[in-house]
């Protein structure tokens, strides 16, 4: 017969292995991912989801950037099941804070999720194309303009539904503005990225308010001070942009 003290190590060790299982599966969603398939059939037009631990983006473009639609959102994932709750979604303000529940499956670099939609069962295939590490990894909100003498306004918070988000994997970015509270959405825009040498650089692969930009670049001095990040350099229409940003996952 085990001891109590066997019995207490056995189930310790069950709870740890299972949170350590937990975590694994939530850690390899992030990252960038490029839509295959769906419903079977291949993808034509472009698209790429960025995860980070808790947040996405999605956005869907054709081959010379003209944009189609985009997403965002908390996200949540346990053995069996992958929830969404969007924050934005510009095809349909409805969906937005209604939770969206997928069974899945991963296997290394190649995702599959299910769910029943529109009186028809969406299949897709996610092919994972970004697992580089970048100090920059992660989800960003907006935080205040900064002055010519590095001193940053007031902080607009997390309290406000009224958001400007940034995520970054290790090479694809995408921002969204939007108003999850009146479901209103601003913009959005997406590419690669290089950070080198304290310049950050923007290739631009798709811009919601305006096609044509896609294809510029755009370079910002950037630094790092705990969990803000500052840039600074000019914007796509040359207006000069100095930022603070917070990470928020």
């Amino acid at each position: 017969m085990k001891s109590t003290t066997q019995i207490f190590l056995m189930i310790g060790a069950t709870i740890l292995f299972s949170l350590v299982s937990f975590s694994g599966a939530a850690q390899d969603f992030t990252g960038a991912w490029k839509l295959i398939t769906q419903n079977g059939k291949p993808f034509a037009d472009e698209c790429i989801k960025i995860y980070s631990e808790g947040y996405f983006m999605f956005a869907m473009h054709d081959k010379e950037g003209k944009f189609i639609k985009a997403g965002g959102g908390n996200y949540s994932v346990d053995k069996k099941n992958y929830t969404e709750v969007p924050d934005f979604y510009t095809t349909d303000s409805t969906k937005v804070r209604q939770p969206v529940n997928y069974s899945y499956s991963l296997k290394k670099d190649e995702l599959t999720i299910e769910a029943p939609m529109h009186g028809m069962v969406l299949k897709e295939t996610w092919k994972k194309v970004d697992a580089e590490v970048s100090p920059l990894n992660g989800a960003w909100r907006f935080g205040a303009r900064v002055n010519d003498e590095g001193v940053a306004g007031e902080r607009r918070g997390g309290t406000s539904p009224r958001q400007t988000i940034k995520i970054l994997s290790g090479n694809y970015f995408q921002w969204a503005a939007f108003n999850y509270e009146t479901k209103q959405f601003m913009g959005t825009g997406g590419g690669t990225y290089k950070l080198e040498g304290g310049k950050y650089t923007e290739t631009i692969r798709f811009f919601s308010r305006d096609n044509s930009r896609a294809g510029m670049s755009l370079t910002f001095d950037c630094r790092l001070d705990g969990m803000d990040w500052y840039h600074k350099g000019k914007g796509t229409t040359g207006t000069p942009v100095s930022e603070v940003w917070e990470k928020i996952k």
